[in-house]
Parts: C-alpha cells; structure tokens; sequence
C-alpha cells in the first residue's frame, strides 16, 4: 500500500487545517488524562466506586481498537470522511459524558468517547502528511508531540479546576464547542485526498484481539470485586478470552494483512521492547490515575490541588525521556535505560505504597519523581530499538505494535489498579465509618474533609492502608520489567533512528501518539525528522546536485507537469491550479519558460515533456534519490518495497515546495 500524494494547499489554508488538527489531538490526548483529578468527584456523585476503573478503561480500550481500524478505513473511504466522523463521535461521547447520571452511562459515553479519539490520532497524523510537504513535516511532528507533552501536564490540572469551581461535568463539556469549530474548519479546508490502493482490513483478526484484550480486561477488574475469582462467571470469560487470544494467533498465521504478523515475535529485540512498552504504559496510566484519589482523600488536597501535586510524576517522566533520547541520539546505546528505569518503576511504587496521612507534600513529591523518572528511562526506548531491527516490510507493523501493546498495557494498568482498590477498600472503609453517619458521605472528598476530626482520622487512614496495598501489590510489575529489560540484546541504531530519539519530547513520538502500519508512512516520519534536523531547505542542494539548469520554480512545475501526464499524457495549467489552489495564469511565465527552453511542448493549454524534459526530470529525481539514500545509507535498498518507496518520496521532495513561494517566483519570470 502506497501512501496518497500530498495534495498542495496554500499557507493559509494549511495553517487552518493544522490548527484544527492540533486542537483536536489535544481533545483526544487531555481525555486520557483529565478526568484522573475528577474520578473522586464522580464516584462520590454517580456512586459505583467498583466501577472506577472502566472511566479510563473503556476509553483506552476503545481508543486502542479504533487506532487499528481507523487507518485503513482512511484509506478505503476517505480521510477527510474519517477525521470529521472520529471529531462527531467525540463530540456526542462528550455531551453524553457530562450528562450522565449513572456509572454505567458514563462508562458508555466514555468508550464512544474513545472511539472518536482513537479515530482522531490516527487520521490527523495522516492528514498533517496531505496537506503539510514533506520537507516540512518534521517541525509540525514536533508540535504533535508537544501536544502531548502540554496534555499530560495540563489535563490533571484541567480536570480539578473543573471540579472545583464548575462542575466535572465541564471535564466532558468543554470539549463540545472546541469540536465544533475543529468540524467547522476541518469541513471547509481539509482536502479531500483518496488512497491509490485498497487495503486488506484483518477483520477477524481485530474483532478477535478486541474480545480477548476486553475479556481478560474485565477479568482483572471483576475478579474478587463485582464476582468471586472461582465463580462461573470469572471462569468462563476467562476461558472464553484465552480461546479468542488462541484464535486470533491462528487468523493471524493466515491473514493476508495481519493486524500484527506473529514473525515479528521471533525477533528477541521485538519481543522485549513490546512488553518493555507494555509495562510502561501499566505503570504511568495506573499512577496517574490513582494519585489524585490518595491526593484528595488522604491530604485534604482539593481537585486542582491535585492536579499541581502531580507534576514532579510529570516533570521526573518529562526530564528523563527527553534526557534520554538525547544520549541515545549521541552514543548509540540504550540498553541500560531500561535496565536502570525498570528498577526506579518498582522503587517508586514500592515507595508510592508507603505513604499515610503523615507523608509530607515533598516526601510524596520525591517518591513521584521517582516513579516518571523510571517511567521516562524505559518510555523512548521500544520505538528506537524496533525502528533500528525491523525490515522495511514490517517497519510499519512493528512501529505500530509496539504502540497497540503500550495502550493495551495502560487498560490492563487501570484495570488492576481499580481491582486492588475496590476489592481492598471496603475491607478497611467498613470499620473505620463512625456508627449513624451516611456511607456515601465517605465517598466524597469534600464529605471526609467536612468529618469531625476523630470521625475523619479512621476514614484517612482507610483510603491510605487500601492505596498502600494497591501500590505495593503493583510493584512486582517493575521487577518483571527489569528482569525483561536484562534481556535486551544492545545493537546498532540505524542514524534515523537516532534522529526520533534526539527528538524525543518526552510524551510525544516514543509514548502517545500511535504509529502507522504502513512501512511507508513511517518513513517518511524518518525523513521529514531527517530534514527538520538540517535546518535548511535540501531542495537547492538536489537542486543543484542535479545538474539541471532550471530555477526552482521551473524544477518544480517541470515536475507538477509529470504528476498529472502520468494518466492522460499531457497536463493543463488549470489540472496544477486545482491541486495546488493558485489561479493557474500565475504559472503561466514559468510554463513558457519551459517550452521556449525546449523541455516541454504546448498545444491548446496542454504540456507534454519533450525528450529533454523528460532528461531533466530523471536527473532530478534521481538527484533527489540519492540525497535520501545517503541519509537511509543503513537501510537495505534491495529491500522489497523500499526502493520504491524512496522513488516516491523523492518525487514528493522536489514537488512538496511551497506553492504560493513557486508562484511569487513564476510571476516574477524566476
């Protein structure tokens, strides 16, 4: 599968498109997060505290199926139709959210809600490659990864002022009107850009792992709370999701496109990084939600106070990914971060389990720091390491693998959390509750506050005991990872892969946004990070390297020419205005050039490329060709699909040039 050509916008429309882009990535990657200082809150309105979990569970779980489905949907239907559905179903699960009045229709809102945003990550990295050229598409991966950057940080926070001064109902509402204006601007300027090729969608294959990951996901958050471990119920769906996991290895064995070709378990390199990958999104998603609740019951903390309580988690994870990525950038190595990260995971919930009513604020600062920097060691290495491993066939497959099973881990993370919780809570909640008083009123934070001091200190002190058995009980998981960890084999990186790693912004690329699996589209990433580290256009090097003596305007619509006579034969000024939205009598200086040079010929406003056109072009994109492969010089050319690959993306170059720039320089005569 080939990636769609770019389709040109003009700067202002491109900008629009990007802004609404960006704003609806922020929806999607703040909702991961917002609601983990207002969970308390809720639970306290709409009751259900056994059901806490799935607020977040049914969310990532959606979000996760819908990030395998929504890219081939792209391309079968359309991008655009894609993205504006993905924004329409986000909306709806947000106003649904804010208006629940029971846990079971909020857990629903939320997984609608996670379908919308699943849908919204993938097509939006896909959109930003139709209409932002490849040689700048480097910075705009830079915002997409601060955005998740500025999320983490901001949607804890978001969520508890909510709370605290309107209602965390606002946590969902907001939402609304900002996707509103992102459909509005996404409707009226997004190109609408169709696949050459039709993908093969591994239906079987992704219904199968959506009933096993959401069965052993509801085994692990029903056994011993909702049912007994032994009872039928807990049995059979146990059985019933490691039959759906059986089969979906053996549709996976057959499928002509499978959702995660099981070869790629033979690698040790992928195997490790995977679960490696697994664990940390266990780890932070199940920290980060469960913090606020030890925050605001156990310190009086108020919902925002929370939410500012929690960033030395953030800051630690933050220093220590981007840090990180900058060493590995440097020397090459990487295999001891996660070695030493894994155990800074289990220190930081062995340490997490610690705390009381009498754990000052910096005391569970320094344990918070503990926990992201380990977190943020082990956070850029998976994607490095299998982006340096992977053959280009499978390069986009293994990317987004090690994606799926870091979302996958953050379900299974809040899941088991919630499970220790709601099983231990009410052991140790029942004899500290004073006789007379109302049961729910412990279930608020503001209830437990407002409680006289011999009737409050029991309470606390039941939310500390059930919080420091939960962190305890999850500690093992970060033995597990170094034990894992030890077993990551140190090999060269491929120099593009470094470049993601020097990149690296601490939530962006290596940990929330999910990859592509088309091999192509994640090496274009490659190379627009490759040209975005230059700091200067290549296009006047291959320019020149080329040996053509053609301005750049003339270079580029010598090659806009050959885009549209690949069908018909010929071109029309008005085929290129189309695409690239410039009234086409601004081309019309350069078009004259080019036939007067003799490259092209003209008859009744159509262009054909003369013998020395057609000289011209191959030089430039072979031109353009080598300058790729010189910066992809530790691929492997004669790799099946990648030389073409690069032949594409070479065309894209010298024809990726800002349009209204080319046309400044055509009404100029350039």
């Amino acid at each position: 599968m080939t990636q769609a050509e770019t389709r040109s916008t003009g700067r202002g429309a491109q900008n629009a498109v990007v802004a609404a882009i960006m704003l609806g990535m922020l929806l999607s990657a703040l909702d991961q997060t917002i609601v983990s200082t207002a969970l308390p809150t809720i639970v306290s309105d709409l009751g259900g505290g056994n059901h806490l979990s799935w607020v977040v569970t049914s969310y990532l779980l959606a979000e996760t199926i819908m990030t395998i489905l929504v890219g081939k949907f792209g391309d079968l239907y359309g991008r655009k139709k894609m993205f504006l559905l993905s924004v329409g179903l986000f909306v709806v699960g947000s106003f649904f959210a804010g208006w629940a009045d029971s846990m079971g229709w909020l857990i629903a809102s939320r997984a609608v809600q996670g379908l919308g945003a699943g849908g919204l990550l993938v097509t939006a990295t896909a959109v930003i490659a139709d209409v932002v050229p490849l040689s700048e598409r480097g910075k705009y991966q830079g915002f997409v990864g601060s955005v998740f950057g500025v999320a983490t940080v901001v949607g804890p926070l978001l969520g508890g002022l909510f709370v605290d001064h309107l209602s965390w109902r606002w946590a969902f509402y907001v939402n609304i009107p900002i996707g509103l204006l992102v459909l509005a601007v996404a409707a009226f300027a997004l190109p609408s850009v169709a696949a050459p090729n039709k993908p093969k969608i591994d239906y079987l294959g992704i219904l199968l792992i959506a009933l096993a990951s959401t069965g052993l996901t509801l085994v692990t958050s029903w056994g011993g709370t909702e049912y007994p471990w032994g009872s039928p119920t807990i049995i059979w769906m146990a059985v019933g999701s490691v039959v759906a996991l059986v089969a979906f290895v053996f549709v996976e064995m057959r499928a002509a496109e499978p959702m995660l070709p099981l070869r790629l378990f033979r690698s040790r390199v992928f195997t490790v990084s995977s679960v490696l990958s697994f664990i940390v999104g266990f780890a932070l998603l199940g920290g980060v939600t469960y913090l606020p609740t030890y925050l605001q019951f156990v310190h009086g903390a108020t919902a925002t106070g929370s939410g500012l309580r929690m960033l030395p988690l953030v800051a630690g994870l933050m220093v220590a990914a981007i840090v990180v990525g900058q060493v590995i950038s440097k020397t090459g190595r990487y295999r001891w971060f996660p070695v030493i990260g894994s155990l800074l995971i289990a220190g930081g919930l062995l340490l997490l389990s610690l705390m009381d009513a009498s754990t000052t604020f910096w005391v569970t600062s320094g344990y918070m720091i503990v926990l992201g920097l380990g977190v943020g060691m082990v956070m850029p290495v998976p994607t490095v390491v299998v982006q340096s491993t992977s053959d280009y066939k499978d390069l986009g497959v293994a990317t987004s693998g090690v994606s799926f099973l870091r979302t996958l881990g953050s379900s299974f993370g809040v899941a088991i959390f919630g499970t220790i919780y709601a099983g231990q809570l009410p052991d140790h909640l029942g004899p500290a509750t004073p006789p007379g008083i109302d049961p729910r009123i412990v279930m608020s934070p503001k209830g437990v506050a407002a409680l006289p001091d011999p009737a409050r200190l029991p309470v606390i002190n039941a939310y500390a005991d059930t919080l420091q058995t939960m962190f305890l009980v999850a500690a093992p998981v970060g033995i597990l990872a170094f034990l894992v960890a030890l077993l990551l084999r140190e090999v060269p990186l491929r120099d593009s892969a470094r470049v993601i790693a020097s990149g690296n912004s601490g939530v962006g690329e290596s940990f929330a946004v999910p990859a592509s699996s088309d091999s192509e589209v994640e090496l274009e990433k490659l190379i627009s990070l490759v040209v975005s580290k230059q700091k200067t256009d290549p296009r006047p090097e291959i320019l020149a390297r080329s040996g053509v003596p053609l301005s750049f305007a003339q270079a580029w619509l010598l090659v806009r020419v050959f885009k549209h006579s690949r069908d018909d034969g010929d071109a029309t000024l008005l085929e290129i205005a189309e695409n690239s939205r410039i009234p086409p009598g601004i081309f019309e200086p350069v078009a004259r050039q080019l036939v007067d040079s003799g490259y092209a010929t003209e008859a009744e406003g159509h262009y054909r490329f003369t013998p020395q056109g057609t000289e011209a072009f191959t030089r430039l994109i072979g031109a353009s060709r080598v300058w790729m492969l010189e910066r992809l010089a530790d691929w492997d050319e004669l790799e099946n699909g990648f030389s073409e690959a690069v032949d594409r993306m070479s065309e894209r170059m010298i024809a990726s040039s800002r349009e209204l720039t080319a046309g400044r320089h055509a009404a100029a005569g350039v």
